[in-house]
């Protein structure tokens, strides 16, 4: 019993000697890391700006005459078409008008022909005894200011007939209708004001403004591809969805706004009808304009989960030959994606960076390197988090 003892405690003694020892070996040598390859993709440069929606025509309506409001002929907020009645004023006195001015032509075109048969007698006994010519002179000039009259009395009726056309007042253009300022049997003046308002609604204008540095880097970017004939424009609704239309830069504004060091510049954009009767886009709407170039360009791209990021900067873990870690410096460029990082200096297409297991890297070292897919050991999570410093 007491041999059994005494090896126990040698036994013990041994072990409290090797375990510290055994504490401080390296374990399980390099960690596991997942990597992607540094590649050339097909990337959209895009850029954005605040921007608002513009109808492309606005017409005010306002009465041309003084009458009484008969009927409004539209329900407000509907769309109209070009030539639609809207209002209908009363037309009885303007008729009147028009059948006294109707008469007066009628009196001057009788006045005017039986001018034109005294000048005719007047003419034909000039070269006979009772002929003179003073007969003749008189009767041209009488035949002058009958015709005179006749067109004085024609503009007259033109007049009266205008003014009866006003009576009806009808859609200049194609658009929607905003309610109406004046109802049925008020008297309308051509003081009153506007009575209501057309906006058209396809296409629309966006408008919005860019820094003159920004516009001048989209114009040397795209100059060799047609500056900015280059780019198209789509927009971001306000509840986040980008709107399915494409539209076209049509004018950049001539002056340099003095406080905001900004370009004005304009678009076009479909605004269809759809299937459930509504349109996207509303006048004075607020959206957000995307610029992006009609064609994809080649750009060095790598996962969007291997950007890590300091108080220095954005970089990246590359993974060289000899497989020891690497912190690179990287530039990112406006065109990156939530899945992708659109790298404008710092790395070069084919070299390897760290997506999986950032969390085990440290700069120097060396790693084990796998495609990401396959790096995650079993049961573990595919991938680190981003983490602060390096």
């Amino acid at each position: 019993m007491a041999l059994l003892f005494r090896r126990g405690l040698a036994a013990l003694g041994l072990f409290l000697l090797v375990a510290p020892a055994m504490a401080q070996r390296p374990g399980g040598g390099p960690p596991a890391v997942g990597v992607a390859q540094v590649a050339r993709r097909a990337v959209t440069e895009t850029n954005s700006f605040i921007g608002r929606i513009e109808a492309i025509d606005r017409v005010d309506i306002v009465p041309r005459v003084t009458a009484f409001m008969q009927s409004v002929e539209f329900e407000a907020g509907a769309e109209v078409k070009q030539g639609d009645l809207l209002y209908r004023l009363e037309r009885g006195p303007f008729e009147a008008q028009l059948q006294i001015a109707k008469a007066a032509v009628a009196e001057a075109e009788a006045q005017l022909q039986n001018a034109n048969i005294t000048l005719s007698r007047a003419q034909s006994l000039l070269n006979t005894v009772a002929g003179q010519r003073s007969t003749v002179d008189t009767a041209v000039a009488a035949q002058r200011t009958a015709q005179a009259q006749v067109l004085s009395a024609q503009a007259q009726q033109r007049q009266a007939q205008i003014n009866l056309d006003y009576t009806e007042i009808r859609a200049p253009i194609t658009g929607r209708i905003g309610r109406t300022s004046v109802t049925e049997g008020n008297v309308v003046t051509a003081n009153s004001g506007t009575l209501a308002t057309i906006v058209s609604q396809d296409p629309m204008y966006i408008t919005f403004t860019v820094p003159v540095r920004t516009l001048d880097e989209v114009r040397q970017r795209y100059a060799a591809r047609g500056g900015l004939k280059a780019v198209q424009l789509r927009l971001q609704l306000p509840d986040g969805r980008l709107y399915d239309q494409v539209g076209q830069l049509d004018f950049v504004d001539i002056d340099v706004g003095r406080d905001t060091d900004s370009v004005l510049l304009r678009g076009r954009i479909p605004n269809p009808q759809r299937p459930e009767g509504y349109r996207e886009l509303t006048a004075n709407q607020f959206v957000s304009v995307i610029v992006e170039a009609v064609e994809p360009v080649q750009m060095l791209t790598v996962p969007r989960a291997a950007l890590l990021s300091d108080a220095r900067g954005n970089f990246v873990y590359v993974v060289g030959e000899d497989n020891k870690a690497e912190r690179r410096a990287v530039t990112m460029s406006p065109q990156s994606t939530p899945e992708l990082a659109v790298i404008s200096d710092g790395l070069r297409a084919g070299e390897r960076v760290v997506v999986e297991g950032l969390q085990r890297v440290q700069p120097g070292q060396p790693v084990m390197p796998a495609p990401a897919d396959a790096a995650a050991p079993a049961g573990a999570p595919a991938g680190g988090a981003p983490r602060q410093g390096g």
